[in-house]
């Protein structure tokens, strides 16, 4: 059986059509795929992302868990970046408050923008911030300080999880990178790790 020169080309095009759909569809799957892995992320506190919420509404626990926290500057930010303390004992279901100091050391006004992790990762899923400064640009002038509170509860079903009740401690770190156009601009150099005097 002969194909005609018309079938051949006929079956030439569709293929070549589609690759193209194949090409098309997997880019538009790629672009795609940040978006959609940041919003899983941020409905179950995977891979350290901690949950947003209103305050603890349920019965506080007697247990509780040492939340450790972080706080590190990116190369090119003239900032310094600490916590009114390192870490708390909190109670798990109770709403706490903690407040960042920063302050521009540089000579012109700058703009920085926080982003935030959690680790061990598992807990992100307890840990949920009901207030925080992080993805708000701020702008400081040369030498001025303000203070951001993270209103936050770690919920006490992390004890009734077989992955996490033998958990003590978790910590809550925050790098606040030079933002352009409400982006953090990452530098290629680690961040600077900052620690309170």
């Amino acid at each position: 059986m002969t194909v005609s020169r018309t079938q051949r080309q006929t079956k030439t095009r569709t293929t070549a059509l589609a690759c193209l759909g194949l090409v098309v569809g997997m880019t538009a799957l790629a672009f795609a795929f940040v978006p959609l892995y940041d919003l899983f992320c941020k409905a179950t506190g995977y891979d350290g992302t901690p949950l947003r919420g209103t305050a603890a509404s349920g019965p506080a626990s007697q247990d509780r868990m040492v939340v450790h926290f972080d706080t590190n500057v990116a190369p090119g930010l003239p900032w310094r970046f600490q916590p009114e303390t390192p870490q708390i004992e909190a109670q798990l279901g109770a709403t706490q408050t903690v407040f960042f100091r920063v302050t521009n050391t540089g000579t012109a006004p700058s703009t920085g923008i926080a982003t935030f992790n959690l680790q061990p990762g598992l807990t992100g899923g307890y840990f949920v911030k009901v207030q925080c400064f992080c993805f708000n640009e701020q702008t400081l002038q040369p030498g001025e300080t303000m203070d951001f509170p993270v209103v936050f509860y770690v919920e006490p079903g992390i004890k009734a999880d077989s992955n996490t009740r033998d958990l003590t401690e978790m910590t809550l770190s925050y790098t606040y990178f030079a933002s352009k156009n409400g982006q953090p601009q990452a530098a290629l150099a680690a961040p600077t790790r900052t620690r309170p005097n």
